[in-house]
Parts: structure tokens; C-alpha cells; sequence
């Protein structure tokens, strides 16, 4: 399973490559806005610090456009900005177009917003390289959303198709691991929830107990 960052922190971004199992960064419009990156210019150049931080992970770029002719000039300016860009792309009709429009051309892209196995597979029949199923966002109106991540690697099993399925809107550690359990090709949420999976009490105990030893067995050869 691929470990994506959802965020355009660039301090986070550095602290998960660091950890040595970063493969990418996933970025919306209100994650720039959190980030006070704002108007084109910054935006463009905040997506470039952040290829530069991901080395050669991939990072989703979303358009802002909701019309066809909109979408496809964002999604090939933001692919002319690092190899590593992958064109994010909303569930919309014009969007379904615009990902099998950028597919033909070789761009990248990652349709976002998907809470539907036929919206996934809409996604996958038009070339989409990700989709991005929302499972927090469906666990927060009572849906349980890995049972869309289960339906949505039985379909692509079924047919072989090769969009990678990317669990978004991960909100602790156990999403990460459920979806690892389903087969979910890659994961993205926020750094607390990665760094989570460190944790164990037992972990902990055992560590505070061998470090004890330690230090009595240098007492002892002391004394």
C-alpha cells in the first residue's frame, strides 16, 4: 500500500519524507487556503516546493474549473509544472470527459469526490489513473466507507482495470489498516494518522524495561 499525505504543509510534507515512507501528497483548494497559499501565481509555485519535498512521488493537483474547456487548460498547466503532477479531477459529467480527454493525452489524473461504486467505475471506464473514494465523509453521514473501498476492488478485479484505488478523507490509523486489510492501492490523511501506527503501550513497556536493565547491568559492572 502507497502512503499519500493529505495536505499542502510543507513542514508536514518534510516530516513524513524524512520518516522514509512517503510516496505522495494528495492537495485541495482548502488545504492551499489553510496554508494562506492564494491566487495562481503562489499556488503554482507552492505545488513545485512541494514535488521538490515528494522527490518522485506523485501529487495530485486540483483544477477549480467545473466545465469541460476549463478543466482541460488548468489540468495542462498544472502537468507542465513537474512530472510528478496528477491532475485532479471532480466526479461530473465534464469531468468524466475531461479525465478520458487528459488519459488520451498521457496526463495522470485523480478523480476526486467519488462516494459511489458507479461513480468509480465511470472513473476507471474514462482512463482515470486514481480514484479517490471519500470514506470519512461517508462514515460522517452513517455510511460505512470501506464497504465502498471492498465494492470498488471487487469491480476492478472483475475487469481489470488498472485505476489504482486511493482511500481518501482517512481519519485514524485503523482506516489505514481496514483498507490495507481490503486492498485499497493507496491511503491519504493527514500525518497524525500515519504516525499513529508507531504507537502501542506495549511497545512502550518493553522498551522503559529493556533500557532498566540496561542501566542496572552498567550499575552492576560499575560496582
Amino acid at each position: 500500500m502507497k502512503f499519500f499525505i493529505d495536505t499542502a504543509n510543507l513542514d508536514q510534507i518534510r516530516e513524513a519524507a524524512e520518516l522514509g515512507i512517503l510516496d505522495g501528497v494528495t492537495t485541495n483548494p482548502s488545504l492551499m487556503a489553510k496554508e494562506g497559499i492564494s491566487g495562481k501565481d503562489q499556488v503554482m509555485k507552492h505545488y513545485k516546493a512541494i514535488c521538490e519535498i515528494v522527490g518522485d512521488g506523485d501529487v495530485s493537483a486540483e483544477v477549480i474549473a467545473t466545465d469541460l474547456q476549463g478543466m482541460i487548460t488548468e489540468g495542462e498547466e498544472l502537468a507542465e509544472l513537474h512530472p510528478n503532477i496528477v491532475v485532479k479531477i471532480p466526479m461530473i459529467k465534464d469531468g468524466i470527459k475531461a479525465l478520458k480527454y487528459f488519459s488520451e493525452k498521457g496526463i495522470r489524473t485523480n478523480c476526486t469526490l467519488v462516494f459511489s461504486a458507479g461513480q468509480a467505475l465511470l472513473a476507471a471506464k474514462a482512463g482515470a489513473s486514481y480514484v479517490s473514494p471519500f470514506i470519512g465523509r461517508l462514515d460522517d453521514v452513517s455510511t460505512d466507507g470501506l464497504d465502498l473501498i471492498e465494492q470498488i476492488r471487487l469491480i476492478y478485479d472483475n475487469y481489470g482495470f488498472e485505476t489504482e484505488i486511493l482511500a481518501a478523507s482517512v481519519r485514524h490509523p485503523m482506516h489505514i489498516i481496514n483498507c490495507a486489510e481490503i486492498g485499497a492501492d493507496v491511503m491519504t490523511g493527514p500525518l497524525s494518522a500515519i504516525l499513529a501506527l508507531l504507537k502501542h503501550p506495549l511497545t512502550d513497556i518493553g522498551l522503559a524495561q529493556f533500557l532498566a536493565d540496561h542501566k542496572k547491568a552498567a550499575e552492576a559492572v560499575k560496582a
